[in-house]
């Protein structure tokens, strides 16, 4: 075989790094601030109003012999969830105090942080836009090409990250069709959703823009939505963190803090 040395790429400008990070520390608190909201009312419904006896999501609790327990229940499914929704930490709770920002009870706390950096992520959010598509990253690198979207293309890449082959060598220094696909997804259709059904759910953006609460169907809906679009997000930070941690810890962490990522290639090839 021919031999292999290692080459350092400069894969992340520094807008991209000062921005990843900023994101990492204002989603973490906005998912907790919002957990500290869902407190308030751990119950989700659909439609324009809240019918209390019907909701579609509820975190609740109920005396059983001697004791409490937490019950969730998720359409007509219901779970005992004692510790973790409904009853932690001694008392009655949709999320545990662990999972909340602040950790104790206050809703106008957490209203306070949830908006504080949700302005701070839009922020961050429009300068990685602007910077990144001045400087033509984004249509270079995370734009998928006609090759990238083709089907046997596709599936050959699902079939090597669920066999965790990573790319390697050429291959290595750009961005594969999944994570574009993903990044793409999350940037232009999750996010957005995010904001505008965050919006919906402030009075004074109701009154003044009657129209936005009846795009999603109303006001509950759009609270439910904004909840599961917080459930897409984790589950992409969790399967991103996953993938971080199965392709290497540290290469990953340099080229977030220094930009250059460490690639094999073959014989002397730059």
């Amino acid at each position: 075989m021919p031999p292999t040395m290692k080459v350092l790429v400069y894969r992340h400008s520094v807008v991209t790094r000062v921005t990843h990070w900023i994101n990492v520390v204002s989603l973490t608190l906005l998912l907790m601030s919002g957990l500290q909201i869902f407190n308030a009312h751990p119950a989700l419904y659909w439609g324009k109003k809240s019918t209390f006896a019907e909701p579609w999501v509820s975190m609740t609790s109920q005396e059983r012999g001697d004791r409490m327990i937490g019950l969730t229940k998720v359409g007509p499914l219901t779970l005992e969830t004692t510790g973790l929704f409904g009853f932690s930490g001694g008392e009655k709770r949709g999320f545990p105090a662990w999972a909340t920002a602040p950790n104790y009870r206050s809703l106008a706390d957490g209203r306070h942080w949830h908006f504080f950096f949700a302005w701070l992520f839009v922020l961050n959010g429009l300068v990685y836009l602007s910077a990144n598509t001045l400087s033509g990253h984004i249509r270079r690198d995370l734009v998928p090409t006609k090759d990238d979207l083709a089907p046997r293309n596709l599936w050959h890449e699902i079939i090597t990250h669920a066999r965790l082959q990573f790319p390697k060598g050429e291959e290595a220094r750009s961005y594969n069709a999944l994570q574009k696909l993903a990044y793409g997804g999350i940037v232009l259709i999750i996010l957005p959703l995010m904001v505008l059904t965050g919006l919906t759910m402030s009075p004074a953006v109701d009154a003044g823009q009657p129209w936005l609460p009846a795009v999603f169907g109303g006001r509950q809906s759009a609270r439910t939505l904004h909840f599961i679009c917080a459930g897409l997000i984790t589950a992409f930070v969790l399967v991103h963190l996953a993938m971080v941690l199965l392709s290497g810890v540290w290469n990953n962490l340099r080229s977030m803090i220094t930009g250059r990522y460490a690639i094999d290639v073959e014989g002397d090839a730059q």
